[in-house]
């Protein structure tokens, strides 16, 4: 039996002195353990514990201080999600069954996970999607990635990360052009995040087994900001539209894939939660 290493021993022999002391010895040890046991650590693991607060969304950012504050789309979600309890807020569900598809209609929240991360080929950081939503129906499974914004665009364009393309990013590229079943690439205005969250909830139903999925755009902004990105886009897959927020595009069968945007509340805006880090 191999000899537990000794700089491991001693974060494990004295307690922290502090809150932040005890996060880095944590983090120290796990990074420890993964090297001793010889394993390859996951970004994320995939193992979940329920809320009690709404702030404990906080928790699973990646940069939590920076990005927690009020107004912003991560404490504004939060906040959403969390009043909406064990139901899809009410936004959502309205927007979803406005497209008239009975797997949209009558849907029941079965579980909401904050910051899901999807592996995909190339790059060197995997998809981060604010909520992947799991939700059925009479007729199946469906996963939801929510994008949720505020003010904050989609990041760069396609042109952009073009005009700087490494090795790693040309594969992904290509990759996410080939799992959305394009024949011919996209032009450089359309937005790249637009699709990783496409590909990233096509691949999750496909884990799940799950009949449709779901690339919602959650916006609190009162002006509807980046709406013509999102236009632009679901112009550019050639989707059909179902109603004035709600597209499908048909080349997809198994699972179906619709790309939404739905208004959020924006009374949620207004909502200060505490920090817990």
């Amino acid at each position: 039996m191999r000899n537990v290493p000794a700089s491991l021993n001693s974060m494990w022999d004295r307690s922290p002195t502090s809150k932040s002391e005890g996060s880095l010895a944590t983090e120290f040890c796990t990074e420890t353990i993964y090297k001793y046991l010889g394993l390859r650590r996951r970004n994320m693991k995939r193992i979940f514990l329920p809320t009690q607060a709404p702030s404990d969304w906080q928790r699973s950012l990646a940069k939590p201080s920076l990005h927690w504050k009020k107004s912003y789309s991560s404490m504004t979600t939060a906040a959403c999600w969390e009043a909406a309890g064990n139901e899809l807020p009410a936004e959502v569900k309205q927007t979803l069954e406005a497209s008239g598809r009975s797997d949209l209609i009558g849907l029941k929240l079965l579980a909401a996970i904050p910051e899901w991360e999807v592996d995909l080929p190339g790059g060197k950081r995997p998809s981060h999607t604010d909520v992947l939503a799991l939700a059925r129906n009479e007729e199946g499974l469906v996963v939801l990635g929510v994008e949720a914004k505020v003010d904050e665009p989609f990041g760069p364009t396609l042109g952009e990360k073009r005009a700087d393309e490494s090795i790693g990013q040309g594969e992904r590229t290509d990759y996410l052009h080939a799992a959305l079943r394009l024949e011919v690439p996209l032009k450089g205005e359309i937005r790249y995040q637009l699709l990783h969250r496409t590909v990233s909830a096509l691949r999750t139903a496909e884990d799940f087994h799950a009949c449709s999925a779901v690339m919602l755009v959650h916006s609190f902004s009162p002006t509807r900001r980046w709406r013509e990105d999102f236009s632009s886009f679901c112009e550019a897959m050639t989707a059909m539209p179902l109603s004035s927020d709600i597209y499908i595009v048909p080349r997809f069968k198994s699972p179906r894939l619709y790309l939404c945007w739905c208004t959020g509340d924006e009374r949620f805006l207004d909502v200060e939660l505490p920090s817990v880090v």
